[in-house]
């Protein structure tokens, strides 16, 4: 928000006010200067011109007064009054003659002329010395020049003294006159100046201002408005720099949310999940794979530790990861419920400025569930193939050793012992035969023999051998057969789909009870066909229902090697249907049975295919 700055705080008042005050002082002190000069020569020119005139006319006075004559004195008296009289100016307040007798002789003083003839009582002429003095007047108490000048006669004999009373105050008046006249044209030059500092603050202010707003806009995201440059100076330099440095930002802008909208771009499509931290171990950047992968949410994860978001804290410190940035295994719960948890590989990286300064962290997750599960399977097969080989082989071995150390000579016993090693041997063959099946189809080596056949004489072709196989087996079963009436054909490889069929059965067979019914559908849908075999075993537990399908796997292993199975048949069932482009799978309770699906696609064919 735009704060508003106050005239009075603003530079263009400062401006205004430094400029004035500077006037002001410089006319103060030229002013004191002026006047205490003014008035120090006015005062002495006065005293100066008041002491000559006193001399002036003492001497003057000297020629009237040495000729003192008894008879003529009250025509002496006037001449003296006349010298005084035509000597008089405005300056001067009073004049009077006095002999050496200490009489007034004569007085410029209207209203003391009565006292001429008398003695004098004025302590200035006491001693009939020269005197020039400033003294204070009684009566107006006015500043005044007092002049004493002794009066000679012709031979140097002093005859009497002449004393002149100038108007002081009145200088002093003129130079306050003057005083205030400077003082006026000051104040006027004050505010002829104010208006001119004004203007010139201004015109300096004013573009300082025009780059404020700029910056202002600038930091708004605007680069569209420049700064007027109007003048060669150095504001206008100031403004042509300012408005390249907003062409030069503008262009880092742009070149920064393009570098940032393509690390966005790139961040939100990486199939690995990256968060990165500041240098407190706050998350402050977290992409989409990440928040999938952790499944927490943005508003959640954004300015939470590093650590609680791992919920590592108790095992790990911020300063063990940046000290030591290894990588770890998280394991993290699935956000589809139904699927198993998620298991991360964290790799740690230090964020370093050019300083070596460590101003974060980058963490980048790498969902490794699907590696991690692939090489428990592989060593679980590998596991399983030693066992299930060892088995036979065990057994076989030690039927052997029997035979080499003599069992061989026993009629009885021989024979069985020999059955018992082809058994095992065959088993052997078969589990090989099974692995190099699955191993062909897993590399993609495994061609079909494609054909168009009945489905369900192919379906029913097995069941027949079944139903002849009921009175060998150790246990009684019943095949029931719930089949369409229309003939299914379908293109398939019929030596894989029998063992398909085969392998379901055998399953079923080994896991009905005695007496138990199979039940076996086979129905066509709009683009599949769909057979089933329900069995009454003892059913499959629900969490072994999506392992059954994995190779070696077993529900009761003790009873399934007891029946002679190498936990391969569903496995290559599995696959056998998908090289079809069909599908296997299953639905199970315990303790009432388990019903085995199988689907295949299927496009009805028209008669006239035949003809």
């Amino acid at each position: 928000m735009k704060n508003k700055v106050r005239f009075f705080r603003s530079v263009n008042f400062k401006i205004a006010l430094t400029f004035i005050l500077i006037l002001l002082i410089s006319i103060e002190i030229i002013g004191a200067y002026f006047i205490r000069g003014l008035e120090r020569s006015t005062i002495e020119n006065f005293k100066t011109s008041m002491d000559a005139q006193a001399e002036t006319l003492a001497g003057t006075l000297g020629n009237h007064l040495g000729q003192q004559d008894d008879t003529n004195n009250s025509q002496q008296n006037n001449e003296i009054q006349r010298v005084l009289d035509n000597s008089d100016s405005p300056d001067v307040l009073e004049m009077k003659v006095v002999d050496e007798r200490n009489n007034i002789r004569a007085t410029t003083s209207v209203s003391e002329r009565y006292m001429v003839g008398q003695k004098n009582d004025d302590p200035y002429i006491d001693d009939f010395s020269t005197k020039s003095l400033v003294a204070i007047d009684e009566g107006t108490s006015d500043r005044v020049q007092i002049n004493v000048q002794p009066i000679q006669s012709t031979g140097d004999t002093v005859v009497g003294a002449l004393y002149i009373k100038s108007n002081l105050e009145q200088q002093y008046r003129s130079i306050n006159d003057i005083a205030l006249i400077f003082i006026t044209a000051s104040v006027i030059a004050v505010f002829i100046s104010m208006i001119v500092a004004v203007l010139v603050a201004r015109s300096i202010t004013q573009p300082i201002g025009e780059m404020r707003e700029q910056a202002l806009r600038i930091a708004k995201g605007d680069y569209s408005r420049k700064v007027q440059v109007k003048g060669n100076d150095e504001l206008g330099e100031l403004a042509l720099t300012f408005n390249q440095l907003g062409e030069r930002i503008e262009e880092t802008q742009e070149a920064m949310e393009s570098e940032r909208n393509r690390l966005n771009s790139v961040l939100s499509h990486m199939t690995d999940g990256v968060v990165a931290t500041d240098r407190r171990g706050k998350v402050i950047i977290i992409n989409e794979m990440a928040l999938s992968l952790l499944n927490v949410e943005r508003e959640h994860a954004v300015g939470q530790s590093i650590l609680e978001l791992f919920d590592i804290e108790e095992n790990y410190t911020l300063r063990k990861l940046l000290e030591n940035p290894d990588e770890i295994l998280l394991e993290r719960s699935s956000a589809d419920k139904n699927l198993e948890n998620v298991l991360l590989r964290v790799d740690f990286s230090m964020i370093r400025r050019e300083s070596g300064f460590i101003s974060g962290l980058v963490a980048v997750l790498h969902d490794v569930t699907e590696q991690e599960k692939t090489e428990q399977e592989r060593r679980e097969f590998v596991s399983n193939v030693s066992h299930e080989l060892r088995t036979p082989l065990t057994s076989t071995r030690s039927y052997i050793e029997a035979l080499s150390e003599g069992a061989w000579k026993d009629e009885e016993i021989a024979p069985k012992f020999l059955n018992v090693t082809l058994n095992e041997t065959d088993r052997m063959i078969r589990m090989i035969n099974d692995l190099l099946n699955l191993s062909r189809m897993d590399s993609g080596n495994y061609q079909l023999q494609l054909e168009y056949i009945n489905f369900k004489e192919l379906v029913n072709f097995v069941l027949d051998r079944f139903d002849m196989m009921v009175d060998e087996h150790e246990k009684q079963y019943q095949i029931q057969r719930e089949f369409t009436k229309r003939d299914l054909w379908v293109e398939v490889d019929t030596d894989r789909m029998i063992q398909v069929v085969d392998n379901l059965m055998n399953n079923a067979v080994k896991y009905s009870p005695d007496g138990g019914i199979i039940t076996v559908r086979l129905m066509e849908t709009h683009n599949n066909i769909l057979l089933s075999i329900t069995d009454q075993g003892l059913g499959i537990p629900p969490n072994d229902l999506n392992k059954i399908f994995d190779r070696f796997y077993r529900v009761d292993k003790a009873r399934a090697r007891k029946q002679g199975g190498t936990g391969l048949g569903l496995a290559i069932s599995k696959e056998v249907l998908k090289a079809h482009g069909g599908n296997i799978w299953v639905e199970s309770r315990e303790h009432v049975g388990s019903t085995f699906f199988v689907s295949l696609p299927y496009e009805p064919y028209e008669e006239d295919w035949w003809e």
